[in-house]
């Protein structure tokens, strides 16, 4: 029997569950799944934002959209169009009762246990196919699928290193090959975030035209210390590289951006003689600012209006 056994909503950024559905069946290939369930959950950041995952006799369908991921677990044959026609009306039920704030600020597990009883509802009306009475354009879910279909994850690309799981995402069929960090999206730029990238493409300009001073002075006068030239030069190019960040997804994002403000600290310390208390807390505060845009700016996933 074909039929959709559970559902829950899931955080992109770091895998915390927003709500699920109450799942009586508890046997052993189902706890099985729930396991891929907690070890997707901690990759939707760098997958794209429709996949599958076959199991054996159960699937596993979701679609990540502003932050959020919507999962569901379900039998092998249940078909794919109603699978993702169940996720996208979770979707859009869950976009209209709570707002972004809400999804980005939550710390604690089923914060929005309440969303079950949508939740409940819809999973009854699809498990009766011939009962369902809303509208959907099927015809269009149907194109939609075959001009981008769900990318595919293999069990075998859930091993388990120190812990953590490990996909590597390499063909997304129907749009050629796909590295999951370059093209992820972000989500959109506020006014902190465009106030951070001005200010450290300041930082980097100053550390720039000051590397340029020392290398005049070190022409004129040979005592000098070519060192503080390559400090210059290397705090010019951490300001750029987290200008670079912030723009743009790459792998290990959070780490090379804590990585890069280290590197700026470390320039200016070494340049302590050069510059006041002043300029030395401005480079600082300015490197730290940006760090954390970029760790607010976190990836998201397609916009909800996506012709399904």
């Amino acid at each position: 029997m074909s039929m959709i056994l559970s559902a829950s909503v899931v955080r992109v950024r770091d895998g915390l569950p927003l709500s699920a559905s109450t799942d009586y069946d508890q046997t052993t290939g189902m706890q099985e799944c729930k396991k891929y369930f907690k070890m997707l959950s901690k990759k939707l950041s760098q997958l794209p934002d429709r996949c599958t995952l076959k199991t054996g006799q159960y699937n596993i369908n979701f679609i990540s959209s502003l932050g959020v991921s919507y999962m569901m677990l379900c039998t092998e044959n249940y078909p794919s169009v109603l699978a993702f026609c169940f996720l996208d009306e979770l979707q859009k039920e869950f976009i209209t009762t709570y707002n972004m704030m809400k999804t980005n600020t939550a710390i604690r597990p089923y914060c929005f246990i309440e969303f079950d009883n949508f939740i409940q509802r819809t999973k009854q009306r699809y498990n009766n196919t011939r009962s369902l009475s809303t509208k959907m354009n099927l015809a269009d879910m149907q194109t939609e699928i075959k001009l981008r279909p769900p990318y595919q994850i293999s069990v075998s690309e859930l091993g388990s290193a120190n812990g953590f799981s490990h996909i590597p995402v390499g063909e997304y069929k129907g749009t050629g090959k796909i590295s999951a960090a370059p093209h992820q999206r972000l989500e959109p730029v506020t006014l902190p975030g465009i106030v951070s990238f001005v200010l450290s493409l300041l930082c980097g300009a100053l550390n720039l035209i000051r590397g340029f001073h020392a290398i005049e002075s070190l022409l004129q006068n040979e005592g000098e210390d070519f060192s503080y030239v390559i400090a210059f030069f290397l705090g010019t190019a951490a300001c750029l590289y987290q200008c670079y960040l912030f723009v743009y997804y790459t792998g290990w994002r959070n780490a090379k951006s804590f990585l890069t403000f280290g590197l700026i600290c470390l320039c200016n310390m070494y340049l302590y003689e050069l510059r006041n208390l002043w300029q030395l807390f401005f480079h600082v505060t300015v490197g730290a600012f940006s760090t954390l845009q970029i760790r607010l700016r976190q990836p998201q996933g397609k916009s909800p209006d996506y012709n399904v």
